[in-house]
């Protein structure tokens, strides 16, 4: 089975349905949901703010939110 990568970027834009878009630090662009466990802490993200984002193996346009980087 494959991993996801896991690597740092900023939020771009916040989208409906609890998505944004998310600016990797090697300059993708990926749609990124948040997880359960940022979701239990109530994370608020605004645009430009710092995050650890997990890249799906199976499509690397995806991913999900781990943290809030400060």
């Amino acid at each position: 089975m494959t991993e996801a990568k896991t690597t740092r970027g900023t939020i771009e834009t916040v989208l409906p349905r609890a998505l944004y878009r998310v600016r990797l630090d090697d300059g993708e662009e990926i749609t990124a949901s948040v997880s359960a466990k940022a979701r239990q802490v109530t994370v608020k993200l605004l645009p430009g703010d710092g995050v650890m984002v997990q890249i799906s193996p199976y499509d690397p346009t995806r991913g999900r939110i781990e943290e809030k980087l400060t």
